[in-house]
């Protein structure tokens, strides 16, 4: 037997990872072929992406035979099996999660659905049995609004009056969902129930009023603080599902059944607070995913028989020429084809140091080379140009730019579960009919033990308290959520939960850029004069030179040079002309001066720097510096 790996993107490339259904298809489907023993998934690793491997007789089928058939297979579970991924709006809190996935799942054609509490959707339909329009209405039929239809799909499905009328069918549930108070209302109805709560349990001890009052306030606690919890309870029970909420819910019947007013009324308070919570933390975390987007512009400057129009990014295709203005965000991937520019790319790829780009030769490349260009002639919708106007020939759609497949990628995150989470939802799934089962039987314990009805129910009911798992099954989803939330908006992409839970077994990080630990705005750190010459002096002619450019070093140098010098004259420097990615000349006082990396010296003329000044920049860059060296006319100062 003999072995071929090949890289699962390129048989599948819209599945999000290995784990997906359609991995498990194609495996299936190779085995069955004459003369492959065995396919298995290689998982993937820091170092290679996810692969598939295949065991093969070389006797009965050759390794081009292997690769054709592996092509076609997933070739044809890509025609018949789509992915989806949707933003919805309606989704309070994990719980409901479950609800929505196992709705969805009795649809006919969709095999499977993971829902996140963020608001997204990761849905897998078979063509064969349903179709993406239907797909969309089954997800408006539950009562979720489709804030954002599937990157992968992003034409529209449905004709005017359909789209209009399901707009208002989800701006309805919206509205009935978050209540009188918008989507406050169980946040402001948690508060209520406290103060409701609070009142009667100060009137409870007024002397000479009637216990009616405290109780009626208790009763107001009871409706305020049980309002969401029992309609998410009988939506549940409606599906055949039992949740802690409907634990809940008993126990605070329970409660009042015993005359314990005030501590059903504090048990519910309790809990929706909780809930509440739950809910706002997840808005939180919403916001910083929805700021990601807020990233690349939602226009560009379209050039077009030499006038520019103003247009949607959507509307941009691939060659088309866009103008990008001084200090202004980029609005797609694409190459410089005129102007040259420093660009600041920290949004994306967290670059401390703005990157010098500069227009490529040939105009004309073939767009698909792009990724094979240098980075100088390279640039990314989200960064932000320096002080000169670039354009910039369109190589990817906007739907497909480098900060798009970020989004997707972070919301394809939010639906990946961690082994908590997957652990809480079986937990709880068989954990409460057991609790209820449980109560039942303890209220019967009077027949056992010789005691009366009501204290046996009050056992019962401590222990239907004290069973319901409120705190794992509130924080685990809202924790992770938030995790990868905070982190994308930091610039730092986690794949899901289970690589969120991982950090806390790490035991060593490694980075590899400085931009990622500093701030990302250079400073001077060190002075180094040659050839006889004073501190001072090299930091005034530096500054002379240096205040003549705009590029950030520049600035940098300027900045920290004249707080070191403090308050001396500067002389004035003059005819300044760059060399971009390599450095400046100028003339000051008669005398020519050239500031900027080893390149510039190696490309200027026979006179390089010697071995000492080599050595020594080399050493300050491998302590992290970015060095600027000076020649005074043929002198390295």
């Amino acid at each position: 037997m003999e072995k071929v790996k090949i890289n699962l993107d390129l048989i599948l490339p819209d599945v999000p990872d290995e784990r997906d259904a359609c991995v498990k298809r194609i495996v299936s489907a190779m085995e069955n072929q004459n003369g492959i023993d065995k396919a298995h998934i290689v998982p993937e690793t820091d170092h290679s992406k996810a692969q598939l491997c295949f065991h093969y007789d070389p006797d009965i089928i050759r390794i081009e035979q292997v690769q054709k058939l592996a092509q076609q297979a997933g070739a044809e579970i890509t025609n018949r099996y789509h992915h989806l991924l949707i933003e919805v709006d309606g989704i309070r809190h994990q719980r409901q999660t479950r609800l929505i996935e196992t709705e969805l799942k009795r649809r006919e054609g969709i095999l499977s659905v993971s829902a996140s509490s963020g608001g997204v959707l990761m849905i897998e339909y078979d063509t064969s049995l349903t179709n993406e329009k239907q797909v969309y209405e089954n997800i408006l039929k539950i009562g979720l609004r489709i804030i954002k239809k599937s990157a992968e799909h992003d034409h529209e499905v449905h004709d005017h009056d359909h789209d209009h009328s399901h707009d208002n069918e989800g701006e309805q549930h919206e509205h009935s969902h978050g209540g009188i108070f918008g989507k406050n209302t169980e946040l402001i109805f948690s508060i209520i129930c406290g103060a409701l709560l609070g009142t009667g349990f100060g009137l409870s001890f007024v002397q000479g009023i009637s216990s009616i009052i405290p109780l009626s306030f208790y009763i107001g606690a009871y409706f305020f603080g049980g309002f969401f919890t029992t309609k998410e309870a009988i939506e549940a029970i409606t599906k055949g599902e039992f949740e802690i909420d409907f634990l809940m819910l008993v126990a605070a019947i329970g409660a009042a059944i015993l005359g314990q007013w005030a501590e059903g009324a504090l048990l519910l308070f309790l809990f929706s607070l909780g809930h509440a919570l739950e809910h706002f933390a997840m808005e939180k975390a919403r916001k910083s995913i929805a700021a990601l987007t807020e990233l690349a512009p939602k226009t560009a400057l379209l050039k077009t028989n030499g006038t520019t129009k103003e247009v949607k990014i959507e509307n941009l295709n691939q060659g088309d020429v866009i103008v990008v203005r001084p200090n202004t965000k980029i609005a797609a991937d694409g190459i410089v084809i005129n102007g040259n520019s420093s660009v600041n790319q920290a949004p994306i790829t967290g670059e401390s140091i703005p990157v010098d780009k500069e227009a490529i030769e040939d105009e004309n490349i073939d767009i698909a080379k792009m990724d094979k260009l240098d980075a100088k002639y390279r640039v990314y919708a989200g960064t932000i140009n320096g002080n000169e106007s670039l354009e910039i020939k369109v190589t990817k759609v906007a739907s497909d730019s480098t900060i798009s497949r970020i989004i997707k990628l972070v919301n394809e995150a939010q639906t990946q579960k961690s082994p908590t989470q997957h652990f809480t939802d079986k937990f709880e799934k068989y954990f409460v009919p057991v609790v209820l089962i449980l109560v039942v039987l303890l209220c019967f314990a009077f027949l056992v033990i010789d005691e009366p009805f009501s204290k046996s129910f009050y056992r019962a009911m401590s222990v239907l308290v004290a069973a319901s798992p409120c705190a794992l099954a509130i924080s685990t989803p809202s924790a992770v959520l938030s995790g990868v939330a905070r982190a994308a908006r930091g610039g730092v992409l986690i794949k899901g939960g289970k690589p969120l839970e991982d950090l806390g077994m790490l035991t060593a990080l490694a980075f590899d850029k400085t931009g990622t630990l500093t701030e990302g705005k250079p400073k001077l750190t060190k002075v180094v004069p040659l050839n006889g010459m004073k501190e001072d002096e090299l930091l005034k002619i530096a500054v002379a030179v240096e205040s003549l450019s705009d590029h950030p070093i520049a600035k940098a140098i300027v900045r920290d040079g004249k707080k070191k010098l403090k308050d001396q004259n500067f002389p004035h420097a003059n005819d300044l002309e760059a060399m971009l990615g390599k450095g400046i000349k100028a003339v000051l006082d008669k005398d020519t001066i050239y500031m900027g990396n080893l390149a510039l010296f190696e490309s200027l003329d026979n006179n390089k720097p010697g071995e000492e000044v080599t050595n020594d920049v080399r050493k300050l860059e491998e302590e992290g510096n970015t060095t600027m060296v000076i020649r005074k006319n043929n002198d390295y100062i």
